[in-house]
């Protein structure tokens, strides 16, 4: 009993992996690529090798991490290890998207109040930019994009954005049934829900393209239309790119799942991207009461 005690205690300590050093080049390429197509050295297209790159670094590290997990390699300790790795990564995306709330909020109570003369600021609006209104949605105080002067119009929050809604609230039911499924040992239960959830997932992405295409070609409502339109898509462009890579991650462990990968009591990877997944949903739920509703 005491040497299996002490066997749960150490920790396991990986061959030597080509995949840190080939992850720092994949990220210094993506990182190059961004800025080449940023400052307009390259087209887009600049982007297209760090992507790849970076495919590929899932890819084949995962199914390093999974092979050796699958070989029983990875004892209690390295379990500890992988939930705590977990929850930091978890606590990093939420202080991301707080600075992007702390920037909405920043910009739509003090920022534009302030240029239309509240808050003792009468000179700002008489000196600067006569005759403001400090309102909001606004795209800026000047002649801003193709759209100057606030001639666009907010998405509604009553129609794809409430539909998206319903979507990740479903799914966030249709995860905990699954995951439910999993420690009870139901394991047909468990391949149908978490199948319905990544398509759930893939779902919202789509009906979020389609909510761009009318911001952009109806609606006026672009990237460039001052701060509502940078906040409006860096918050929702985010939050989709998170739930593109969720849905993915739900794929992969429900292919994982159809392979006999998992049991009641070793999980770990299954729920990691469940508890990812009720947060993409828990931001959803911000960003729809503050971008859309109010």
């Amino acid at each position: 009993m005491a040497q299996a005690h002490a066997d749960a205690e150490k920790y396991y300590v990986p061959h030597s992996s080509p995949w840190p050093i080939y992850g720092s080049i994949t990220l210094f390429t993506l990182m190059s690529g961004a800025v080449a197509t940023l400052d307009g050295w390259l087209p887009a297209w600049a982007l297209l090798p760090g992507f790849v790159m970076l495919a590929l670094l899932f890819i084949f590290w995962f199914h390093t991490v999974i092979g050796e997990n699958q070989k029983g390699m990875y004892n209690l300790a390295v379990d500890r290890s992988f939930r705590m790795g977990m929850m930091w990564f978890i606590f990093s995306e939420v202080m991301f998207f707080a600075a992007f709330f702390g920037a909405l909020f920043y910009a739509r109570n003090l920022a534009v109040p302030w240029l239309g003369g509240d808050g003792g600021k009468i000179f700002t609006r008489m000196l600067l930019w006569n005759n403001f209104d400090g309102v909001w949605p606004t795209n800026g105080p000047a002649a801003l994009g193709p759209r100057a002067n606030g001639t666009f119009e907010t998405v509604p929050a009553v129609g794809l954005p409430a539909v998206n809604t319903a979507i990740l609230l479903t799914s966030s039911i249709t995860i905990t049934i699954a995951h439910h499924a999993l420690l009870t040992g139901h394991r047909t239960r468990l391949k149908i829900f978490l199948a319905a959830t990544f398509l759930l997932g893939f779902t919202f992405v789509v009906l979020q393209a389609m909510e761009y295409h009318e911001a952009y070609t109806e609606l006026g409502l672009q990237l460039g239309t001052g701060i509502y339109g940078s906040t409006f898509f860096m918050l929702t462009g985010f939050h989709g790119m998170h739930v593109t890579l969720g849905a993915i991650m739900l794929t992969v462990i429900w292919f994982r799942v159809m392979s006999g990968h998992f049991t009641p009591q070793r999980h770990f990877g299954f729920e990691a991207v469940a508890w990812y997944w009720h947060f993409v949903d828990v931001v959803w739920l911000g960003l729809f009461t503050f971008v859309y509703w109010l």
